[in-house]
């Protein structure tokens, strides 16, 4: 059955992905255009996924499809390379590609709507590479240096040339992908920016900038001042930090036991990575959640939405152990399908021991 939606109900779906939205009344031009609407990510194939790119991942983009929007999810087995992931061996990387391929079909995730397309499929098409070299004729190297945020990279880290190729490449894909909307996270912020700035130069459109939130990993935030998109970057869950994430094939006992040890203080909402499961995956798959407790502790407590959540917890009604307990059972939930699929399936089996083979590299 097609349920009919106005525009302000499709932009109401696609701000709750949105941290930022730019620009939000071209998104809104888009949406009463009446065409087929195209939004794109794209990730590197460098290791294990973790809750971020997978759960988190699939609630989103569930939320573009049902607003009408098509999406495709770009593997950027090229550009894993090109950043020197995995020891720069693009075998491994495509392996690593096609197992988070099945991540994602038990995750939950619209596939109806979803479209997977590699990288290595533009690299045999010349227009793609004029698209490159022109975006790389009409920016500085310093404006394309400033992008190596993109990459997990620093401005003032020694990089290789490969690396100085990276953003033009990730500009281009956007045009190769007749992508109207670019759904990334907001550490992607800068190459979407680049895009909206070269595109009409070099007879494109500009795309609309949808970027999302992303998730802490369970370690504390770091000291210092950064600007805000630096300092969310610097928080995020990391597979590189095998200790700040959780995976999508942890058992239930590593899942505990990282959440047990993760950073939770007490009273405490913001910087809280506790409190932005609950917020950004659990209390989206779960209407209501249960807090188990001894009676001498207050009981059972049942908690109706994030916004209850944050009363209780923020008032001292809820000690952070007894919240760990719960996230941890809920996260296990939410992990368990994948992780029987990847144990049932065959194929996906062989893909994961494959992977977990693999040295993982910065």
């Amino acid at each position: 059955m097609v349920i009919f939606m106005d525009t302000d109900a499709k932009l109401e779906l696609i701000r709750q992905v949105g941290e930022e939205i730019i620009e939000e009344d071209e998104l809104r031009e888009l949406l009463e255009s009446g065409r087929e609407i195209v939004a794109y990510d794209g990730m590197e194939p460098s290791g294990q996924l973790h809750i971020a790119q997978a759960i988190l991942r699939a609630i989103n983009v569930n939320k573009m499809t049902k607003a009408g929007v098509k999406f495709k999810i770009w593997i950027a087995d090229w550009f894993a390379w090109a950043n020197n992931k995995l020891g720069g061996d693009l075998d491994k990387i495509q392996t690593v590609g096609k197992y988070m391929i099945e991540v994602w079909k038990a995750s939950g995730m619209d596939l109806e709507n979803v479209e997977f397309i590699w990288a290595n499929e533009a690299m045999k098409d010349v227009e793609y590479w004029k698209t490159v070299m022109n975006i790389a004729r009409t920016s500085t190297v310093k404006r394309i240096l400033r992008c190596s945020q993109i990459m997990g990279r620093s401005e003032s880290e020694t990089l290789y040339a490969s690396q100085i190729f990276y953003p033009c490449m990730q500009c281009a894909d956007i045009f190769y992908l007749k992508a109207d909307i670019c759904q990334l996270g907001m550490d992607q912020r800068k190459v979407n920016m680049l895009a909206r700035e070269v595109g009409p130069k070099l007879g494109f459109w500009k795309p609309v900038v949808v970027s999302h939130h992303m998730l802490m990993g369970l370690q504390a935030p770091p000291e210092g001042d950064l600007d805000p998109v630096a300092r969310a970057t610097a928080m995020k869950m990391s597979k590189s930090n095998p200790d700040s994430a959780i995976f999508m094939t942890d058992s239930e006992e590593d899942i505990k036991r990282k959440i047990r040890k993760a950073y939770c203080p007490e009273k405490i909402v913001a910087d809280n990575p506790i409190m932005e499961y609950c917020k950004y995956l659990i209390f989206e798959r779960f209407p209501m959640i249960t807090v188990e407790r001894p009676e001498k502790w207050g009981g059972n407590l049942e908690i109706h939405g994030y916004d209850e959540l944050v009363r209780i917890y923020s008032a001292g009604e809820l000690h952070p152990a007894d919240l760990k307990v719960a996230v941890a059972r809920y996260i296990n939930e939410l992990v368990k399908p994948v992780r029987e699929h990847f144990e049932k399936d065959e194929n996906a089996k062989k893909l994961l021991e494959q992977v977990r083979s693999f040295r993982v590299t910065r």
